[in-house]
C-alpha cells in the first residue's frame, strides 16, 4: 500500500502553506495529511514535545499498516528526528523542503546565535511579531503570488514567543536510518542543501523563493512525488498538473 505524505509546516506560519501542494498530490491519487501546529507555542518551553505529539497523533490516526513519508518545510525540518521517534507508523523517507537541517546527533538550536540576536531586537515582552513582518516588503512580496494568498498566509501566522526560538531540540541517534533527501528553492538555503549533499542525500532544486510551494504548487507536488517514488511501491500515483 502507498505511503502517506505527511506535510509538516513551520510553526512560524500555518498549515495553509502546504494546502495547495496537498490538493495536487491528492488529485494524483495520493493520501496526504497536513497536521496543524497552530498553538504549538502556547505554554512554556520546551515546545518540541508538542510538535512531536501533534504530528504523531495525526500519523497514529492513519489505518494500521500505512507507512509515511515526512515532508518538512523551513523550521519544521528541525523537528523531523523527534517526529520520527514519535511516529506509530513506519517512516519510509524524510524530505526536507527549503528546510533547516537537524544535527546528525545531539541537541540542535532552533536558530544560530546571530539570528537569536536579530529576534531579540524584535520581541516585545518576550513575544515576536508575525513572521512576514520581520523582513522588508521587498523580500516578502515576491514570496507570495497574489493578495489573496498573502492574506491567507498572514491570517494563519502565530505570534511565537522568543523562548520558542531559544529552545534546543534533541536529535536521537539513528533518526535518519531511512532515506532522506533535500529539495532546495534558493537563497539562503544553499549551504544547507550542500550539507545535505555532504550527508549523502539526494538533492534537487526548483528555483524559487522560500514559500515557492504556494507559488507553484503543481511543480512542487510533482517534484515531491518524484523524489519520494523510490521510497514507496512503484505504483505511486502521478501528480495531477494544474
Amino acid at each position: 500500500m502507498e505511503a502517506v505524505f505527511v506535510l509538516v509546516h513551520s510553526p512560524s506560519v500555518g498549515p495553509g502553506t502546504w494546502a495547495p501542494v496537498a490538493e495536487r498530490l491528492r488529485a494524483g491519487g495520493a493520501t496526504v495529511i497536513v497536521p496543524s501546529l497552530a498553538g504549538v507555542g502556547a505554554g512554556g518551553p520546551p515546545f518540541w514535545p508538542r510538535v512531536a505529539e501533534l504530528v504523531g497523533a495525526a500519523i497514529a490516526a492513519l489505518p494500521a499498516g500505512r507507512s509515511v513519508v515526512l515532508v518538512a518545510h523551513s523550521n519544521a525540518g528541525l523537528f523531523v528526528p523527534v517526529i520520527v521517534g514519535a511516529a506509530r507508523r513506519p517512516v519510509v523517507g524524510c524530505l526536507f523542503v527549503d528546510a533547516t537541517l537537524p544535527a546528525r546527533q545531539g541537541p540542535t538550536p532552533v536558530v544560530p546565535p546571530e539570528a537569536l540576536e536579530f529576534l531579540r531586537d524584535k520581541a516585545v515582552d518576550g513575544i515576536l511579531p508575525p513572521w512576514t513582518t520581520w523582513f522588508d516588503e521587498s523580500e516578502v512580496a515576491p514570496m507570495l503570488p497574489d493578495p489573496a494568498t498573502r492574506a491567507a498566509v498572514e491570517a494563519e501566522q502565530p505570534r511565537l514567543t522568543l523562548s520558542y526560538y531559544e529552545q534546543q531540540i534533541p536529535v536521537p541517534v539513528g533518526w535518519d536510518a531511512q532515506p532522506c533527501a533535500y529539495l532546495l528553492f534558493g537563497p539562503p538555503y544553499e549551504q544547507v542543501a550542500n550539507e545535505a549533499a555532504a550527508r549523502g542525500w539526494a538533492v534537487e532544486r526548483i528555483p524559487g523563493r522560500h514559500l515557492h510551494q504556494v507559488v507553484d504548487p503543481a511543480g512542487v507536488a510533482e517534484r515531491i512525488a518524484g523524489m519520494a517514488r523510490t521510497w514507496s511501491p512503484p505504483s505511486s500515483p502521478a501528480v495531477a498538473r494544474a
